[in-house]
């Protein structure tokens, strides 16, 4: 590393830092994710399985496409409940 670059966060000194674990909370919350998670899977299984984990995560069941991190909809199935919800980037409590 030069300069203090870091190509990852889980490279520096202070992972997590407090700005990280304020988002990762955030996103847990909202969106059913971890970034804290996502970069330690990163640092210990490679960028490439983390990238096939998360295509099949994010996958929609029913047709193949992609859903929405911010509402679990799929943007090919879903479109006309997307319309319709109040809250666009948010999960709907189940």
């Amino acid at each position: 590393m030069l300069d203090n670059e870091v190509k990852y966060c889980y490279e520096c000194s202070e992972f997590p830092c407090d700005r990280l674990k304020t988002i990762d909370k955030r996103y847990r919350e909202r969106y059913r994710m971890s970034m804290i998670d996502n970069l330690n899977f990163i640092k210990e299984k490679g960028i490439d399985k983390f990238l096939l984990s998360e295509k099949k995560r994010w996958q929609c069941k029913k047709c193949g496409d992609f859903i929405c991190c911010h509402n679990g909809l799929c943007f090919k199935c879903d479109i006309k409940e997307l319309g319709t919800i109040k809250n666009k980037y948010r999960w709907e409590q189940i």
